[in-house]
């Protein structure tokens, strides 16, 4: 069991949200499970259900699990698994996909708790760049 909420990164882009989950490797603990549900089976572009549901049981270590969506399909594909295969602790979150990761991973990495790594997320949306 971990004590860190892992992140799942839900995109439409297997390689932008590689990218992603290597930026976060750099940015957060190694000990905060973040695992990429992202694009089809066969590594094209869109969402998948399957990889979705099985991305949230990797990254649940016991503490909850932030999922991060990027955007359309994405949202929706997530909200079905999450309805169909209820987890008790993991949060779907309306966040940017970049700053709302980067936000939950960097909180959950200080060993914060599920409340405090969605809010991180969900109040990225604020954050001005210039």
């Amino acid at each position: 069991m971990s004590d860190y909420v892992g992140i799942v990164l839900v995109s439409h882009s297997p390689q932008l949200a590689a990218g992603l989950r290597q930026l976060l490797g750099e940015l957060a603990s190694d000990a905060v499970r973040v695992v990429a549900a992202a694009g089809t089976e066969d590594g094209g572009l869109g969402t998948s259900y399957d990889l979705i549901a099985g991305a949230v049981a990797e990254a649940d270590g016991g503490a909850g699990v932030v999922v991060v969506p990027d955007l359309g399909s994405s949202v929706l594909t997530a909200v079905t698994v999450l309805e169909d295969e209820h987890r008790p602790g993991v949060v779907l979150v309306d966040a940017p996909f970049v700053e709302g990761a980067v936000s939950a991973a960097v909180t959950a990495a200080t060993g914060a708790g599920l409340a405090e790594v969605v809010a991180a997320a969900e109040e990225a949306r604020g954050f001005r760049k210039l």
